[in-house]
């Protein structure tokens, strides 16, 4: 074979080897765009996942807070106003003796030298301003309790945990916190209660037996009898608390000084105080006060527990009348 011949050939081999690693170089360029792809997806498919969660919390929260009844049993405006939801919220908020009875017991009410028992209580979560709030209780190392709703992200899940490990009482708020849902029919609710009670204890290993209802048990909200909820509660050997202090968290305008007057002004006059406060994103003002507030009950050498089976029950409907 001639030197011109090995040449050629030489040269040929050089172009396959160039040839080759040029298609290597375009599948392995094609292979990393397709698992970058694939990853940007699953991405942004948790994300949206989760903005769709916590819009549909966002909207639920609000519907909370100024009792809007759209959303909530689809019931028309005609039959119940805006402005009656409000006022109902508000009443049972306030612990107004007028509508709340019962929450205003002679026994519960404070003299002069009582030992203030205090239950701080979160609604709305978990969400991550909850983090916020277990790391001032950690801070601080005060016991709350936290009633929760359904959440399945895996960040959440995290969330649902350190309640438990952190030492403080699991309760539920409905799996969905939508009235709609929660609401619907005996049957939505026990469908719902059931959900959220199986998830968190399949996520924390714990059987949680508190629950408080979405908007309160004098909700004026729900088109079914809510002693048909407390029955289904009582079968269940379910405690369920409302709360006769509220820190006002929800309002647009409420400062940190706000949340903190509006507590221990509450706490004064009871023996037993069940305060509500919230965890959702939207609150965050209630984070920042919590710091200032546990310090002012500490001031007033009030007790700061976590709810458990000692708790004396705060209730509008009495669970013990509701056969």
């Amino acid at each position: 074979m001639s030197t011109n011949d090995i040449d050629a050939l030489e040269q040929q081999r050089q172009r396959r080897n160039h040839i080759s690693r040029i298609k290597s170089g375009i599948i392995l360029a094609v292979t990393i765009w397709m698992m970058v792809s694939i990853l940007a997806i699953v991405i942004l498919t948790v994300q949206v996942v989760r903005l769709s969660y916590q819009v549909e919390h966002l909207l639920t929260e609000r519907e909370y807070s100024s009792g809007t009844p759209e959303r909530n049993m689809g019931i028309p405006e005609t039959e119940i106003s805006s402005e009656e939801v409000k006022e109902t919220e508000t009443d049972i908020q306030s612990g107004s003796s007028e509508t709340v009875t019962g929450l205003d017991s002679a026994e519960n009410m404070a003299k002069e030298g009582d030992t203030h028992k205090v239950y701080l209580t979160f609604d709305g979560g978990p969400d991550e301003n909850t983090d916020k709030i277990l790391d001032v209780l950690e801070q601080y190392d005060v016991k709350a309790t936290f009633f929760v709703s359904g959440n399945d992200a895996e960040d959440m899940k995290k969330v649902y945990k350190r309640i438990v490990k952190d030492g403080h009482t699991l309760g539920m708020h409905s799996y969905s916190n939508q009235y709609s849902t929660v609401y619907g029919s005996v049957e939505a609710f026990e469908k719902d209660f059931d959900k959220l009670s199986e998830y968190l204890e399949k996520v924390t290993g714990k059987k949680s037996i508190y629950y408080r209802f979405p908007g309160g048990s004098s909700n004026g909200i729900s088109n079914v009898d809510m002693t048909e909820f407390v029955h289904i509660l009582n079968e269940k050997g379910i405690t369920y608390f409302d709360w006769n202090v509220s820190s006002g968290d929800t309002s647009s305008d409420c400062t940190v000084d706000d949340v903190v007057k509006n507590v221990t002004d509450g706490v004064k006059k009871y023996k037993t105080s069940v305060v509500l406060l919230h965890d959702s994103n939207e609150n965050g003002t209630t984070a920042e006060a919590l710091g200032p507030l546990i310090d002012s009950l500490k001031k007033m050498k009030a007790e700061i527990l976590p709810i458990d089976q000692k708790t004396e029950v705060i209730q509008y409907i009495k669970a013990d009348s509701v056969e």
